[in-house]
């Protein structure tokens, strides 16, 4: 952990400094737990109180604010405070194993310069592995699998044979990359399995979550595009598209042959159905249901998924559902009764 001037932390980010400039930062924390020595930041309104509260040293702002900690005036403050915990904490450290004995790597796999590869973990046949990569114990690289420079497998994941895997991609533990799609043909009641014959294709800087299950193209690749990442428990069908730097929360659960739009934002539990299209810079909100294609742009929510203003009316009127039922129950009998009465008359 690195100690740091409010000065320095200042010019690192690019932002206007409001405070003494000689404070020394040690660490980062949030605005509620934040102590003398570390610093916060502010990226919603709705906590513009606890700025005026906090005991941090300083706090990451768009705008100055009335508050007694100093401020550090940036565009963005949630990226350069990002930055600023990469800059005092750094990303986790890899320890510097080499190739271990233990490792069962075949005789014509490629490993590149500086991989650390743990033991009890396998490296299939015509396997290539880029330069610098971290595989750790239980790690499964398939036969012919190539992989890019600079990546994290960790334990137990697993990565099946054929797969394309970019540079910078992490694959966190338990998760299974290129498993057979669940493709099948039921004949006369039976389920006869389909040959999963495409591949998975991971783009440069792909994160996939512990316990995903991304599957294999039936006839077309999977892909997930540059940049994307993919939250915990995620299940992504054969034959998906998902384009650049969409995120995925944990749980998400995409069907084969959907095609999702670059810069996509899939709450926890969404599902969506197959061969549909979802637009660019699409927003689901979480357990929404997507049951047709969505244009480029929209924010949808509910079950089935609707436009996010529609469902929040629509779903406003739930609670006051049974008193408009009796409502309705009253005015048929009164209805009833009227029409009664105008026949005897």
């Amino acid at each position: 952990m690195k100690t740091k001037t409010l000065k320095q932390l200042a010019e690192y980010v690019g932002g206007r400094l409001y405070g003494d400039g000689g404070v020394e930062i040690h660490s980062a924390a949030t605005l509620e737990k934040a102590e003398a020595g570390q610093i916060t930041f502010l990226s919603n309104v709705k906590y513009v109180p606890l700025v005026r509260q906090t005991k941090a040293s300083a706090v990451l702002v768009s705008e100055k604010m009335d508050a007694a900690a100093a401020q550090i005036v940036v565009e963005d403050p949630y990226y350069a405070f990002m930055r600023i915990v990469v800059l005092l904490h750094g990303h986790r450290q890899h320890r510097q194993t080499g190739i271990s004995k233990s490792a069962d790597i075949a005789e014509n796999a490629n490993i590149g310069k500086g991989c650390n590869i743990h033991p009890f973990s396998t490296v299939s046949e015509g396997a290539t592995i880029g330069s610098n990569c971290q595989i750790y114990p239980g790690a499964f690289i398939g036969s012919g699998v190539v992989m890019g420079d600079d990546c994290i497998i960790y334990p137990n994941a697993v990565i099946y044979d054929g797969c394309v895997i970019g540079s910078h991609v992490i694959i966190q533990a338990n998760a299974t990359v290129g498993q057979d799609g669940f493709g099948f043909a039921t004949h006369k009641g039976e389920h006869h399995k389909i040959p999963q014959i495409g591949r998975v294709i991971l783009e440069d800087d792909v994160e996939i979550g512990a316990g995903c299950a991304i599957e294999r193209g039936t006839l077309d690749d999977t892909v997930i595009g540059r940049g994307s990442k993919i939250g915990d428990l995620v299940e992504i069908g054969h034959g998906t598209k998902i384009g650049p730097h969409c995120l995925l929360v944990p749980q998400v659960g995409v069907a084969g042959s959907a095609v999702l739009g670059h810069h996509c934002i899939l709450g926890g539990q969404v599902g969506v159905v197959g061969h549909i299209k979802v637009g660019n810079m699409v927003k689901i909100a979480a357990k929404a249901g997507v049951i047709n294609s969505v244009p480029d742009g929209a924010t949808m929510a509910g079950t089935p998924a609707i436009e996010a203003g529609k469902a929040r009316r629509a779903y406003s009127l739930i609670e006051y559902l049974p008193e408009m039922k009796k409502k309705i129950k009253d005015l048929e009998k009164q209805l009833e009764k009227l029409q009664t009465d105008g026949e005897k008359s």
